[in-house]
């Protein structure tokens, strides 16, 4: 499995052949129709993300010693951000997702190039996803 590092220095490469934002828009579309889809039981209010002006569901859960998340959303570029995500933290240790940053939405100017709340929704998703990672580090330390 490819570091986490690995993978966001792939979305950066990626990203890095597009000459404007259309077309990075255009491409997170693209990735959010790969994201495969949730299931419904799953589609629970306690596992919406709060701050996101779209639904947005993440769910997360211990496989061995690594996390699979899993996730949706009723809005298409949301639905590729929360791909990109996904693609960069699920298969990683809680451990090692608790320790990295994740640059490469800085890398690509993504803050810039999203609205204020779509970007706070993103925010809101990273935090998650991290709270989640550190719960359950905390549950296999146990």
């Amino acid at each position: 499995m490819p570091s986490i590092n690995e993978i966001q220095d792939e979305i950066i490469d990626d990203f890095s052949l597009f000459d404007d934002w259309s077309d990075k828009y255009g491409y997170i579309i693209e990735l959010g129709k790969k994201l495969p889809p949730l299931e419904e039981s799953l589609k629970t209010d306690d596992l919406i993300i709060k701050g996101c002006q779209s639904r947005v569901w993440l769910h997360a859960k211990l496989e061995g010693e690594v996390i699979i998340f899993t996730a949706d959303s009723d809005a298409i570029i949301v639905k590729g951000l929360v791909y990109l995500l996904v693609k960069v933290l699920s298969g990683q240790t809680p451990a090692d997702i608790v320790a990295n940053e994740l640059y490469f939405m800085e890398k690509i100017e993504m803050a810039q190039h999203l609205s204020p709340t779509r970007n706070n929704g993103l925010l809101a998703m990273v935090k998650q996803m991290k709270l989640y990672a550190l719960a359950l580090k905390t549950q296999l330390e146990s």
